[in-house]
């Protein structure tokens, strides 16, 4: 048999995470390095590999539901190669050191065991109630992969230099950073969006350090509503993250 598709063989490295290519993960294992990853996301694996359930301490329990922020992971254990990805996101590997690593926990993929992780608030300057923003706090030393729709765009912060990003588009940014979340409007209620704009919350970031963002105020098909409107904007709906997006539907 031959055909065009042979030249997508496997990545040949020596290195525990690579990219097979951008929206497939390469994880290799030794058998005494297990490696925690987003449930369901493996698609292939060779060698001798076991997936079970990660363990969710009662705080973590307590804290997912309270806030809806969580990772639900799979702990992958043995000897040989996983392959994992979630949706054809585009996967990129970063490097978890002492300052640590805030994330949205839709965008993450994997990471190491020894990294730990907790639900943290990123609060409304304005005290309104449910306005704030959770997030997951990753700290330790270690690899995680991150995911984002379309190829992303890694800001620096500097003192002199502050960074503000849509709330639905910012994906993770360095723990040291200090964070505001305002609303974009000139109006008394601000809950409503400013003029006819569509611009709503907002994370302004100051420090220094690195926020990411991705070319996407939504992550489909989990957050995005086929059509327009409140239901899709939100992603509410059959297709939306909020209707869970039962069977899969995309179409």
């Amino acid at each position: 048999m031959q055909s065009p598709l042979f030249a997508y063989t496997e990545v040949q490295t020596q290195d525990r995470y690579a990219l097979q290519n951008g929206q497939l993960l390469r994880v290799a294992l030794t058998g005494q390095d297990d490696v925690l990853a987003r449930k369901g996301a493996m698609v292939a694996y060779q060698g001798l590999m076991e997936f079970d359930g990660e363990y969710r301490s009662s705080g973590q329990r307590r804290a997912r539901a309270h806030t809806g922020e969580g990772l639900d992971l799979m702990r992958v254990s043995g000897q040989g190669t996983v392959y994992l990805a979630n949706l054809a996101q585009y996967v990129h590997v970063v490097d978890v050191d002492r300052d640590g690593l805030t994330v949205d926990s839709a965008y993450v993929l994997a990471m190491d065991s020894t990294l730990h992780h907790e639900v943290v608030a990123v609060d409304s300057q304005y005290g309104i109630s449910g306005t704030g923003k959770y997030q997951l706090i990753i700290t330790g030393t270690g690899k995680v992969a991150l995911m984002t729709s379309g190829q992303p765009l890694m800001m620096r912060v500097t003192p002199d230099t502050y960074v503000s990003a849509d709330a639905d588009a910012i994906v993770a940014w360095s723990s040291s950073l200090r964070v505001q979340m305002q609303a974009q409007t000139y109006s008394s209620p601000v809950r409503r969006r400013r003029g006819s704009t569509g611009e709503g919350w907002e994370l302004s970031f100051l420090g220094q350090g690195f926020a990411l963002v991705q070319p996407s105020e939504m992550m489909p098909p989990q957050g995005a509503e086929i059509g327009a409107g409140m239901a899709a904007q939100f992603g509410m709906g059959q297709h939306g993250a909020h209707g869970q997006n039962r069977g899969n539907a995309w179409s």
